[in-house]
C-alpha cells in the first residue's frame, strides 16, 4: 500500500510517518519500481503500535525501546513492566505537577473583579507579581522516564 493508504488504515498523518521513518520508529518501505514508498502489513502493525504508545503518552525513547524488547518475544517481560512502572511514575508526578498548576490558576482567577479596567485587573497584577512564581523542579536525567526525554522546557 501506498503512504496515503496506510494514512488513512491508522489515522496518522502522512508527515508524521513520513517523520517516525526519519528516526527510525517505522522502518522504511521498499520503493516500487516507480519509486512509491510500498508499505507492508508489518509497518501498519508497527504504526498502529506506535500511535497506541503515543496516545498513552510514551516518549520516542520509550517506544524505540519497547520495539527493540518486542524483537525477543521470548524474553522475560521484567524489563516491559520496568519501562512501564517508571513512565505510570513520570505521569504520576506530571498529575501532581499540574494540580499544582489548577490551584495557582484558581488563585489566580479569584484574585479577578468582574468590573474594572485592564489596568485594575487582579489577574494582570497576579501574573505581574512574583508571588506566584511557581518553582518548577528541576530533574536529573536521571529522574526522567526515560533520561534525557524530558528536560526543562520539553516537557
Amino acid at each position: 500500500m501506498k503512504i496515503g493508504e496506510i494514512s488513512k488504515h491508522s489515522s496518522v498523518a502522512v508527515e508524521t510517518i513520513r517523520y517516525y521513518e526519519k528516526i527510525g520508529l517505522l522502518p522504511k518501505p521498499e520503493r516500487d519500481p516507480s519509486g512509491y514508498r510500498a508499505y507492508r502489513t508489518a509497518h501498519l502493525d508497527r504504526l498502529l503500535f506506535i500511535k497506541r504508545c503515543r496516545n498513552l503518552d510514551m516518549a520516542q525513547d520509550e517506544i524505540r525501546e519497547l520495539i527493540r524488547l518486542s524483537e525477543n518475544p521470548e524474553a522475560d517481560c521484567q524489563q516491559v513492566d520496568s519501562l512501564l512502572a517508571s513512565h505510570l511514575s513520570h505521569v504520576r508526578e506530571r498529575l501532581k505537577e499540574l494540580s499544582n498548576l489548577e490551584k495557582t490558576l484558581q488563585q489566580l482567577q479569584k484574585a479577578c473583579s468582574d468590573a474594572g479596567t485592564v489596568q485594575e485587573c487582579g489577574i494582570m497584577g497576579g501574573l505581574s507579581s512574583t508571588e506566584l512564581d511557581v518553582p518548577r523542579k528541576e530533574r536529573a536525567d536521571h529522574e526522567n522516564h526515560v533520561p534525557g526525554t524530558h528536560r526543562p522546557g520539553k516537557t
